[in-house]
């Protein structure tokens, strides 16, 4: 999956939650195209004209790419004529009749990945609170690419052929095993973060071959039904994770996490964590 067209979830969810918070009456922004080094806005809320849409803004040029290359955020009280931007897009926000705009850059591992406007029709200052939320909406885009960023190269790495170009036995030795069940549980952890329906989707399928992969005791364990989130706690468990850590990995409270595990125990049948997870390998749930 391209990450462009994937992370535009991301900036999405991150437009709507700016306008509803903010009152802003336009929001949108884009992701930098790979190779080109531009930010193409693909990712529009409260528009009315198609004038900024695939508008391709380049690094120096206009509020956006001003904020793109200072790496902060930048606004204007009235667009048209501010004297601190360069006025390459005038038309287009013009045509759109925005006048108080802002920009902010979306930034990971010190590279700009793309940016984030909020914009009235009116000429007035913006205020610290929208400001902050304008941030704040960055800074979500960002976690979520950190997110994507991480579940690609854990998916690339689940997927690459042993030295021969075979694809890796997971059973061949205990080392292969182990980091196939470090890479499970990272990928267990990381999949309930993923806005994406389709990339989330694709992590768990990874999973599930992952977990169901040739190993000694699998092949002749019964079938236990567990829900998604028991099995998210049981491959942090199997990691050595503490409730409280799992919880915070997870994104849930450590009460939660121990009810979950509660109910994965008496599903396998198991009366202590460590029995849990052994059980739940020799099912075929966890490598």
């Amino acid at each position: 999956m391209a990450t462009g067209a994937a992370g535009a979830v991301e900036m999405r969810g991150a437009l709507m939650r700016l306008r509803r918070e903010t009152g802003l009456d336009v929001a949108f922004g884009g992701l930098v195209e790979p190779g080109r080094g531009q930010v193409r806005i693909s990712e529009l809320t409260g528009t009315t004209t198609a004038a900024l849409d695939a508008l391709a803004v380049s690094s120096g040029n206009g509020l956006g790419g001003k904020a793109a290359a200072l790496v902060r955020p930048c606004a204007v009280t009235d667009y048209s004529s501010s004297r601190r931007i360069s006025h390459e897009y005038d038309a287009a926000v013009a045509a759109e009749g925005l006048r108080s705009v802002l920009a902010v850059p979306v930034v990971v591992r010190r590279r700009v990945r793309g940016v984030l406007y909020g914009a009235l029709r009116s000429a007035r200052p913006l205020g610290d609170r929208t400001l902050s939320a304008a941030v704040q909406a960055a800074r979500d885009v960002e976690q979520s690419l950190v997110v994507r960023d991480e579940a690609c190269g854990l998916l690339a790495a689940a997927r690459a052929p042993g030295p021969d170009g075979a694809a890796r036995a997971p059973d061949a030795d205990g080392a292969t095993r182990e980091r196939l069940r470090e890479a499970h549980g990272a990928l267990r952890a990381l999949a309930p973060r993923v806005a994406d329906p389709v990339l989330r989707a694709e992590l768990l399928a990874v999973c599930e071959t992952l977990a169901t992969a040739p190993g000694p005791l699998s092949a002749a364990a019964p079938r236990v039904r567990l829900t998604p989130r028991e099995l998210d706690v049981l491959a942090c468990v199997a990691a050595g994770t503490t409730n409280a850590a799992a919880g915070h990995r997870l994104g849930l409270r450590a009460e939660t996490v121990k009810a979950y595990l509660r109910s994965a125990m008496r599903k396998l049948g198991a009366h202590t964590r460590l029995e849990a997870v052994v059980a739940a390998r020799r099912a075929g749930l966890l490598p």
